[in-house]
């Protein structure tokens, strides 16, 4: 089969790879109809961890089934399916308490598994044309009969669409407060969308790029862009002086200010000026124990200077970690089914797996109008 791999820093190519197939009577053999390219594999593209050379990337994917083991029961051949990009058992103790993005079977040593990330066990990447999913019944999500003409849509539920839904959960957010969003990548629209479908009262989106601040308004956001100003003190004028009730950080590490120079914490800190005192932050932005790339060794270490005694005096309470996808997918997906949700706003490109490369490079050097790239492998 056709794979993108990894090759080192900057550099992926798309080459012939053994295909994937069954190797234990729970896996499903997915053939990919549609894969992303997300904002967390630009932090290993770049060789900003330790990701080992070879790896299939891809972590956001849909498609139809082709094969199945003898212990799957439930999924079919010939459904077409969404995969959370956290890769569970269904039977752990994280597993039984929702917390799949945290399973204790399929990364021994540590808590949570993923298609084609660093640290997040062996499991190949979906962007290529096949596909191995472990615990396969557990693992799909399989979609309704319109899964095919709203497949862009479907798309994003591997991911950012539930990840951006986290952040509003983990911030505690509730109708009728006013949200900040930290970051208009794919992860802070979809947050941002979530808010406004949630039935937040104002909801603010924090970037520089003209392209994404349009996006935020497309979602329903006011846009804030800190370039022409302290984003925090924005969002007070904007509130009264009062603050958010809620924050949301969806930018992570390698966050950096309009001059490009990085600031890790930059974000967190901003974020507990703008949210009130005795409001909730939700941290769904990648921050790792590990930055081969970080300006010094505390960076290096993921170990940031952030204001903590500002959010202990203003009792502020902050949730972190990736989204546990499955709590959220299936009602997500029946969102986007009745025709209340559409997260393919967000989409600007649709590529063929051979042009993964170019766009690798155009997604990350930030080009305008590069928002959310798709690959279709199987077209």
């Amino acid at each position: 089969m056709k794979a993108l791999v990894y090759d080192g820093p900057r550099s992926v190519s798309v080459r012939d790879v053994p295909d994937a197939g069954i190797e234990r009577p729970t896996d499903v053999l997915v053939r990919i109809t549609t894969t992303n390219i997300c904002g967390s594999d630009l932090h290993m593209y770049e060789g900003r961890t330790g990701l080992e050379a070879g790896k299939i990337l891809g972590h956001e994917n849909m498609g139809e089934v082709v094969e199945v083991g003898a212990g799957v029961d439930r999924v079919q051949v010939g459904d077409q399916v969404s995969l959370p990009f956290n890769i569970g058992c269904g039977f752990c103790g994280n597993c039984e308490r929702g917390n799949t993005g945290f399973c204790l079977t399929v990364n021994p040593g540590t808590a949570g598994g993923a298609y084609g990330f660093y640290g997040m066990g062996p499991y190949a990447g979906g962007q290529a044309e096949l596909l191995r999913v472990p615990y396969g019944d557990f693992n799909c999500l399989v979609l309704p009969e319109d899964a095919a003409e709203k497949q862009n849509d479907y798309t994003m539920l591997s991911d950012i669409f539930p990840t951006g839904w986290h952040a509003t959960e983990l911030a505690g957010m509730r109708p009728g407060e006013s949200v900040a969003v930290y970051g208009g990548g794919p992860v802070g629209i979809m947050a941002a969308y979530s808010a406004v479908l949630r039935g937040a009262s104002q909801v603010f989106v924090v970037d520089r790029h003209p392209d994404r601040l349009k996006l935020a308004e497309k979602a329903g956001a006011i846009p804030i862009d800190d370039s022409q100003g302290d984003p925090a003190q924005q969002i007070l004028d904007a509130t009264d002086g009062v603050g958010a009730d809620r924050g949301c950080e969806c930018v992570g590490y390698q966050a950096h200010d309009a001059q490009g120079v990085e600031h890790p914490e930059m974000t967190l800190n901003s974020l507990f000026q703008a949210v009130r005192p005795t409001g909730g932050i939700g941290v769904v932005g990648l921050f790792l124990p590990g930055d081969p790339g970080g300006a010094d060794a505390d960076a290096q270490a993921g170990r940031y200077p952030i204001d903590y005694g500002t959010l202990w005096f203003k009792g502020q309470r902050v949730g972190n970690g990736q989204a546990n996808v499955k709590n959220y997918n299936r009602q997500l997906a029946e969102l986007i089914h009745r025709g209340k949700a559409t997260p393919s706003f967000i989409v600007s490109h649709e590529l063929s797996l051979a042009e993964a490369p170019d766009a690798y490079q155009s997604f990350d050097d930030r080009l305008e109008g590069w928002t959310k790239v798709l690959l279709k492998p199987a077209a």
